[in-house]
């Protein structure tokens, strides 16, 4: 993951380091736009075949699941990911203080008990996809296609061990938010795994923005989503929100926290 020197020992631990230097600025055309956007929205990781537009239309709720050590450490990074996630989908997240209330559950477990979680959470066909993966995540939807329930699910050991805390952290939870699919056709991007940002990038900000659009429904196909994306497009041109979008993601608390 991380392809330049991390400097201190909190980024160490973390497993992060800092943007390239000499960012891709192609995805900021409008038909790269669309088309990271059928990519990462309308696409899944296990089967490329279209899908439709899948979100949280109700409010999501939090609740975090810790069977190690370093919960201050684990809940205070998903907070200030979740307070992000939240303010560029325009969409409450919140804590509970019981897993009864919460349909967005995110274990923190060791590596000896990941497969038992994945296959209590995510059932046994879910299991065979355990072996190269370093942290998963899944999400239902009901019958409109309205996203009603998620879970992650984050090996600690195993990810600060390929330096992916934080990249677990924050690629899962943004894939539950409806962005499902990996593809090494969308740069740069927490998406990719071929790039080196464990945090947003101005691409994924965008992304969110655009699945959570109010002109965007659940259960939309591709060809009813690509006018309203167009349009929107040549909107925000215009005001420059994709201009400033690299510099507009870094006003999340990881960033500074982190050193970008």
């Amino acid at each position: 993951m991380c392809r330049l020197f991390c400097r201190t020992a909190l980024f160490w631990v973390l497993g992060v380091c800092s943007f390239t230097a000499n960012a891709d600025y192609r995805w900021q055309d409008p038909h790269y736009l669309i088309k990271a956007f059928t990519q990462v929205a309308l696409r899944n990781e296990y089967s490329q075949q279209g899908q439709v537009v899948r979100r949280w239309e109700k409010p999501i709720r939090v609740w975090l699941d810790h069977h190690v050590g370093d919960k201050g450490l684990h809940t205070d990074l998903v907070r200030m990911h979740i307070t992000h996630v939240s303010s560029l989908m325009q969409r409450p997240i919140s804590f509970v203080t019981s897993p009864e209330q919460a349909n967005l559950t995110i274990v923190f477990t060791q590596q000896r008990d990941w497969k038992a979680q994945v296959r209590q959470r995510f059932g046994e066909k879910a299991e065979q996809a355990v072996h190269g993966a370093v942290c998963m995540a899944n999400f239902h939807v009901n019958g409109h296609y309205d996203i009603e329930r998620a879970s992650v699910i984050i090996p600690v050991d195993q990810a600060r061990m390929h330096g992916k805390l934080v990249a677990c952290i924050v690629e899962e939870i943004t894939q539950v938010m409806g962005l499902p699919n990996d593809s090494d056709e969308v740069y740069p991007s927490i998406f990719n795994d071929k790039t080196p940002e464990s945090l947003l990038s101005g691409l994924d900000g965008l992304l969110l923005k655009m699945l959570y659009s109010p002109k965007l429904k659940s259960g939309m196909t591709e060809s009813e989503v690509r006018p309203h994306l167009e349009k929107l497009i040549v909107q925000w041109q215009s005001d420059g929100t994709i201009k400033a979008a690299s510099r507009e993601i870094k006003r999340g608390e990881l960033y500074p926290l982190l050193g970008y």
